[in-house]
């Protein structure tokens, strides 16, 4: 593990503090009138989930971690666990739908994948920043509503309700932000 002062941790960053891997969600830099400065920093447990505010001196050391990231392919859904394939080897793994949280619903069959390993054990997982739908069911569009743009619900075929704007019909693939599940575009 590499050895890095206080002040040079930011979001994202991942330390091994007392005994815990933890991950900067937020970062802010303070130099008081009096004393020295110092970086307060809020920290989240990878495997507990809880959280910790901790201030860190600029010349205080920590240990940063770094994660392995493999690519892995997404197999199939089986009840309540999602099974992946590393794309080198060809294990698999299973992974619980709580772990991948919200994102689980943006899987698809094939999908690549990437997984953080933290000495061999997945931690966390990326998916692709926009994912492909059709989408199944749209609203009509309101004639003679606003000339403002405005946008309608639509239903996607793995069941998310999102927001899109009143050209977009059943049966059409749109892009969607797997962030938030925001409408991008229409997909060609």
């Amino acid at each position: 593990m590499a050895k890095i002062t206080g002040n040079e941790i930011s979001p994202g960053t991942l330390i091994n503090y007392n005994g815990g891997l933890w991950i900067a969600v937020k970062t802010q830099k303070v130099k008081p009138g009096k004393g020295g400065a110092y970086n307060q920093v809020e920290l989240k447990n990878v495997t507990q989930g809880t959280k910790l505010n901790q201030r860190f001196r600029s010349d205080e050391a920590v240990d940063e971690v770094h994660l392995d990231k493999k690519d892995f392919q997404f197999l199939y859904a089986s009840g309540d666990m999602l099974t992946f394939m590393d794309m080198e080897t060809y294990d698999q793994i299973e992974l619980a739908t709580d772990f991948v949280g919200d994102q689980a619903q943006f899987l698809q069959d094939g999908m690549k994948t990437l997984v953080q390993l933290y000495e061999g054990k997945p931690i966390g997982i990326k998916l692709p920043v926009q994912v492909t739908l059709t989408v199944a069911e749209a609203d009509p569009v309101l004639k003679g509503g606003t000339a403002a743009p405005s946008f309608k619900s639509a239903v996607l075929e793995n069941g998310l309700k999102i927001q899109v704007p009143p050209f977009v019909g059943a049966g059409e693939k749109i892009i969607v932000a797997t962030e938030d599940g925001s409408y991008v575009r229409r997909a060609e």
